[in-house]
């Protein structure tokens, strides 16, 4: 089929390279637009992005000029890796014109008619676009995916959810540096360091996470009523995602029965055929010390989550730990994919 146009709004950022490498010979997608901030319009990508990530920047990218972040884009799709105080008028103004947005940013996740996706978990829930398009009057569209903590967290209860049903979770998290943006957190501050505070972090892994595992209800979700403490932390971690979990179960459950249905997990088969979804979407580790960021984080391309440590506890029923690579599923990795759902659902 022919590749259909793609944009990147904020695309010299470190979410934005993302996109971009991930973007690179993309099976379905060419990107024909890159945006940036005021000190970068004009400039080709090359002279106006500090890569920072492994690996080259791709050569088309790298002569590209770089647009002004607005409407009017030569492109069907737009990936948006802006900050949220920004995407809250930014990306409307492209659904309005005719753009079909995939926002990594908060500004809308929670709002009644856009999606908050991650397509293992809740595919369904893209259905809201028809919604949104006929309450707005949009010809594009705003879908979203969840906050970079909220994904491995997420997919991992999924499962756990249809078998046992989930009663409390106690959860607490290990947020890698990436997760801050670039330049992020000062190397002061972090080097030998545990920052036990990220703001809005605990409130979006508590509420982003009952909008995905809720119900899809004409025109809206209804949420899980799960009740989540979530304690967030900034660790000296460059990639990778690492959270504690603490679970109660509706039915009780052994660390047996509980390993064999997250090994067993299977997405939709049309979320497992998309080019970005992984072989595996959950990886259960044995090893008493698995997983671990520097060691576990790239499992399928960064789109795995990876699990380990599945044990009985001694106040609720089971607790596990759960690492989800942050800035691929957990962020750009995560939104192309809710793209390539979009577009298999014929709702793009």
């Amino acid at each position: 089929m022919s590749k259909r146009k793609v944009a990147v709004l904020g695309a010299t950022g470190a979410v934005g390279q993302r996109f971009v490498q991930l973007l690179h010979n993309h099976p379905w997608f060419e990107v024909t637009a890159l945006t940036g901030s005021d000190r970068t319009i004009g400039q080709t990508y090359g002279e106006g992005c500090r890569w920072i990530l492994p690996g080259d920047m791709p050569d088309w990218a790298r002569t590209m000029r770089v647009s002004e972040t607005e409407p009017g884009l030569d492109a069907e799709i737009v990936f948006s890796a802006i900050s949220a105080d920004l995407a809250r008028d930014i990306e409307p103004a492209f659904a309005a014109a005719g753009h079909h947005v995939f926002s990594n940013a908060s500004a809308y996740r929670m709002a009644a008619d856009v999606p908050l996706l991650i397509p293992e978990v809740n595919a369904d829930h893209a259905t809201l676009l028809t919604t949104q398009r006929r309450v707005r009057n949009w010809s594009g569209s705003i879908a979203t995916n969840c906050n970079c903590t909220a994904t491995g967290f997420t997919v991992s209860l999924k499962p756990l959810q249809a078998a046992f049903g989930l009663r409390r979770i106690f959860a607490v998290s290990m947020q890698a540096a990436s997760g801050a943006g670039y330049p992020g957190v000062p190397a002061m501050d972090l080097t030998d360091n545990v920052i036990p505070y990220i703001s809005g972090e605990e409130e979006k892994m508590e509420r982003e996470t009952c909008k995905m595992l809720g119900a899809l209800q004409p025109g809206h979700i209804e949420p899980a009523l799960l009740p989540i403490s979530a304690h967030t932390n900034r660790v000296p971690v460059l990639d990778g995602h690492t959270v504690c979990v603490t679970v109660e179960f509706d039915t009780p459950a052994t660390p047996a029965e509980i390993t064999a249905v997250l090994q067993a997990f299977k997405p939709p088969a049309i979320v497992a055929s998309l080019p970005s979804s992984p072989a595996r979407t959950i990886e259960v580790r044995s090893e008493p010390s698995r997983p671990q960021p520097r060691l576990d984080r790239e499992a399928g391309g960064g789109m795995t989550t990876v699990i380990g440590r599945v044990r009985t506890d001694s106040v609720l029923h089971a607790r596990y730990v759960v690492l989800s690579h942050n800035t691929i599923k957990g962020a750009a990795g995560g939104s192309l994919q809710n793209a390539e759902l979009c577009q298999a659902m014929g709702l793009i």
